[in-house]
């Protein structure tokens, strides 16, 4: 077999969208065999094994995003069903969250706010450009409701995603420590901080950890997400002319 005809083959299935979300499926499942491998350990990350494949495959290959999403925008529909679904395992919480609903409602006002306009501010210092900083300030909600705050306020959806999975990626990886740093060992504290701050990425990792942990970062996630989208399109605005 030629090089030209290995390329026409390529050419050919690439255009097929069964072959991106194969791939894609294939690659995270590489990936978790991975992470299982290491003994969990969060620098081993399956989703940033999974990005870094893939990336660097649709580079190698010259292929366009949109081609790529066309064919594995299957697993993006997922997401919304996936987040739906984590109330399950939150019911079984549902004493301990009621018992600690005040200190709850505080973190979530707190950490929202602290997460989308200290974002802003800190990309308004380095000189980032509006559409940038719009793009940035929902980082910490999970994809689908970051991309649609992002595209109210005036930014790129796209550019929100890859914000968004950095910013989960670094909380799996490194939140269980920083929060070990600072004394924070309760579960329920340990998965609130988690699913807050970095939305699904980190809610999976908390997972990992205890199944009350992952309840709390499940909670975290959801009511961020709506605390957010309420709250920051009319916030950001008011408070934009301060934060640069």
């Amino acid at each position: 077999m030629t090089p030209d005809s290995m390329t026409e083959i390529w050419v050919y299935l690439s255009a097929q969208p069964l072959l991106w979300l194969t791939l894609t499926l294939a690659i995270y499942l590489l990936a978790v065999f991975l992470h299982r491998k290491s003994g969990g350990h969060p620098a081993v990350n399956p989703v940033l094994i999974s990005v870094s494949i893939l990336v660097a495959l649709l580079l190698a290959t010259g292929t366009p995003y949109q081609r790529y999403f066309d064919g594995a925008q299957f697993v993006h529909f997922l997401l919304g069903p996936t987040t739906v679904a984590l109330a399950v395992p939150l019911h079984a919480q549902l004493k301990r969250l009621l018992a600690m609903s005040g200190p709850l409602i505080v973190a979530l006002v707190v950490g929202s706010l602290v997460a989308g306009l200290s974002a802003y501010a800190i990309g308004a210092w380095l000189g980032a450009s509006a559409p940038t900083l719009a793009s940035l300030a929902p980082k910490s909600v999970t994809t689908p409701i970051a991309m649609g705050i992002a595209e109210r306020l005036g930014g790129l959806a796209s550019l929100t995603a890859v914000f968004v999975i950095l910013t989960g990626i670094f909380g799996a990886i490194f939140a269980t420590g920083i929060l070990r740093c600072l004394g924070v060992k309760d579960e329920a504290s340990v998965g609130f901080a988690m699913g807050l701050a970095s939305h699904g990425i980190g809610t999976a990792r908390a997972f990992q950890l205890s199944e009350q942990t992952g309840a709390f970062a499940a909670l975290a996630m959801g009511i961020n997400g709506l605390f957010t989208a309420l709250t920051l399109p009319w916030l950001l605005p008011l408070l934009a002319p301060l934060l640069r």
